[in-house]
């Protein structure tokens, strides 16, 4: 079967795409109306629920979370590549640094685009915004200090780098990740000079 990434440029459907193309897997971009209209309409809820993108087809299964996507082309057509062995420490790691990307920096980084650019003017809060801001620097802060001493988030390049490669680009774009992690934009650069992510986010 081929996977179907249901993708519009620059969401969470990179991490998908980049994985992909870093295991060499054969998949179909399916580019969607990013309209309010097209997603929250009866057939885009058919595949993803909430509305949001991407959502990933590989076969007669559906998915519409992008973390989860990662894990299951992991599982299902990785071969061990991208991930350390499960049950080890590094395995441990590699899982704390997939959910942090999502579940702890994306998550004010979300609160931050809502609140300054997706809202109607008249339903944003800059307080969210401030708010945002300061959370978001001490996920940073974590991130450049588990990079003093190695080049990735685990012992080598895995698929939690992928993970918060996005989460990075969409730092960048909220104008949160600056010269006050040096570490960070020197791990964020080798990030973006990988093929994968080249395509991903082109």
């Amino acid at each position: 079967m081929t996977i179907r990434i249901f993708h519009v440029k620059g969401t969470r459907s990179v991490r998908v795409i980049w994985l992909c193309e870093e295991l060499g897997l054969p998949y179909e971009i399916v580019p969607i109306d990013f309209s309010a209209e097209y997603r929250n309409s009866d057939e885009w809820r058919a595949m993803s629920p909430t509305g949001k993108v991407p959502a990933m087809t590989d076969g007669d299964m559906t998915m519409f979370e992008s973390g989860a996507m990662v894990q299951y082309i992991l599982e299902k057509y990785g071969k061990g590549r991208l991930q350390p062995e499960p049950g080890t420490a590094d395995s441990a790691i590699f899982l704390q640094w997939c959910w942090f990307a999502e579940a702890t920096l994306a998550r004010p980084l979300g609160d931050i685009v809502h609140h300054r650019f997706l809202k109607p003017e008249a339903e944003r809060l800059p307080e969210m915004v401030v708010d945002g801001e300061k959370r978001a620097r001490v996920c940073l802060d974590a991130v450049n200090s588990a990079l003093q001493d190695q080049d990735y988030l685990v012992a080598e390049y895995t698929a939690a780098d992928i993970m918060m490669g996005y989460s990075l680009l969409l730092a960048t774009r909220v104008e949160v990740l600056d010269d006050e992690y040096p570490q960070v934009q020197t791990y964020f650069q080798k990030l973006q000079a990988r093929p994968g992510y080249q395509v991903a986010t082109a």
